[in-house]
């Protein structure tokens, strides 16, 4: 998680727009025992290298977003993410593509309420926020579970005080590569609804559904994707510390008959105390065990058939300690250490695939000791834009509380 600074080149004036900026990147070493055919592995990398920036205009009624990811420059061969699968990658996290959010929003409010139009390339509505915006560097394995991420989007939402709803459409294809974009030709054949219940600032509910057409094979024929979410978060008054509770569910359909379905549980909670931090994520996940390539971290893009070579369940419990450095010059500095103890068990017999034996072993231990670095405005919570945006919403409420109080 980004922490916010107080710098003078992250938010400038300009008349009615106010343009915020933003930088960071995260270098890792992580050790897994064993990684594969019982060896251990180490890698370093430089992660999520991003550039962020917003822009508001005539007081949020416009509103331009852009995050652009250099993953496919730093880490082509993806990051070591024992359990993690998608996009052609498998116990490897695939580097996001190098135009990772580029969006237009149009917003109007009156008090509480609101609506707004979303337009551009982002994240579809459904699940929960982003990894990316969350305190681990490592992902949970069920990012592509829980989220539906780097679409070309078109998203209308409405709220009032206490409830929000978006609707959205979307093109179905997963990327193929980081300078991969949307298929034209898929625009707009899927679909997602997301309904959140926000009783007070501190608390959010949300439950989710979207139908994705063919995700795994770009131009069309695969199997389809049922997939449903529902979430609460708790956060202190504070904002120094908070705690996530999610269940996601994937089905894969051929036609009208179910094949495979997927299930994740995730419970996530962090806390800051003056510059220490600390993180516990406990998460039970089903992934499907696919084919592998003369790679044995990558699989066919797109499947060979629609077969899996089995299913496992994956359950990883993983805590994360970091500290905050003192700001310098407009930056921070943040290292930590992440420490997950990974046990995982095969879930359909007869299968052709016996993961403790593919591994070496049915449990892995991973370390990883890093450093995050982050310059100007912090990154709000990815995935929920123009009125949907609880994080914005509260702000932009706080502020209208202090102008009545000076005025």
């Amino acid at each position: 998680m980004l922490i916010p600074v107080c710098a003078s080149a992250q938010s400038v004036q300009y008349g009615p727009a106010h343009i915020e900026l933003g930088a960071q990147a995260t270098g890792v070493v992580t050790r897994e025992s064993p990684a594969i055919h019982g060896r251990d592995l180490t890698e370093g990398y430089l992660t999520q290298p991003l550039v962020m920036a917003t822009a508001s205009l005539w007081n949020d009624a416009l509103q331009l977003k852009g995050t652009v990811d250099f993953e496919g420059v730093t880490m082509k061969r993806g990051e070591l993410n024992a359990g993690a699968h998608g996009e052609g990658y498998i116990d490897r996290r695939h580097p996001h593509t190098y135009l990772h959010e580029l969006l237009i929003t149009s917003e109007r409010r009156v008090g509480d309420n609101g609506v707004s139009l979303t337009l551009g390339k982002g994240f579809a509505p459904f699940g929960t926020d982003d990894p990316m915006a969350r305190p681990f560097e490592k992902y949970p394995i069920n990012h592509h579970l829980a989220q539906v991420l780097e679409r070309a989007v078109a998203i209308g939402a409405f709220r009032t005080r206490r409830v929000i709803l978006e609707a959205g459409v979307f093109n179905g294809d997963e990327p193929e590569s980081p300078g991969d974009v949307p298929n034209r030709k898929r625009y707009w054949d899927s679909w997602s609804g997301r309904v959140t219940l926000v009783p007070f600032p501190q608390w959010e509910a949300q439950t989710s559904y979207a139908r994705v057409r063919s995700p795994e094979n770009a131009t069309g024929g695969g199997a389809d994707q049922h997939k449903q979410s529902a979430s609460i978060r708790l956060e202190d008054l504070q904002h120094t510390g908070y705690a996530l509770f999610e269940w996601a569910r994937t089905a894969d359909y051929v036609g009208s008959s179910r094949t495979f379905a997927f299930t994740s549980l995730l419970a996530e909670t962090w806390a800051r105390y003056g510059w220490v931090s600390g993180a516990l994520r406990i998460e039970r996940t089903d992934r499907p065990d696919e084919e592998r390539l003369a790679d044995e971290f990558r699989t066919p893009l797109p499947a060979t058939d629609l077969s899996i070579a089995g299913r496992s369940q994956w359950t990883i419990v993983t805590l994360r300690l970091a500290a905050t450095l003192p700001e310098a010059r407009g930056f921070t500095l943040e290292p930590f250490t992440e420490i997950a103890r990974i046990r995982f068990t095969p879930t359909l017999k007869p299968a052709g695939f016996d993961p403790a034996q593919f591994y070496g072993s049915n449990r892995i231990w991973s370390v990883s000791i890093g450093a995050k670095l982050a310059f100007g405005m912090s990154h709000m919570r990815m995935g929920r834009y123009g009125v949907a945006s609880t994080e914005k919403h509260d702000k932009k409420m706080s502020d209208m509380k202090m102008d009545g109080m000076h005025h």
